[in-house]
């Protein structure tokens, strides 16, 4: 499988390789394993879909859109809350 070259600034470059260079491995293979484990976002909304089914099927649960937004406020509130931003 050929290469391909991308262009980012030097400085994530830099930090990127030393997270590799950290689990043991290269740039490359890191990147190429990255790549494997995120998700896209038709992924992610396609998982979410199926564990808002696997709920409604276990326990009924089945938040309307706004209630889902409302939680969705929340966690974020929540999470701001804890890394102080």
């Amino acid at each position: 499988m050929p290469d391909a070259n991308v262009r980012i600034p030097e400085e994530a470059k830099d930090r990127l390789a030393a997270i590799a260079a950290a689990e043991g491995l290269s740039l490359r293979a890191y990147l190429a394993r990255l790549a494997e484990t995120l998700l896209t976002p038709g992924e992610r909304a396609e998982r979410a879909e199926r564990a808002r089914a696997a709920l409604k099927e276990w326990n009924g649960y089945a938040p309307t859109a706004d209630q889902e937004q409302e939680l969705d406020s929340e966690l974020d509130r929540r999470l701001a809350q804890v890394t102080g931003r």
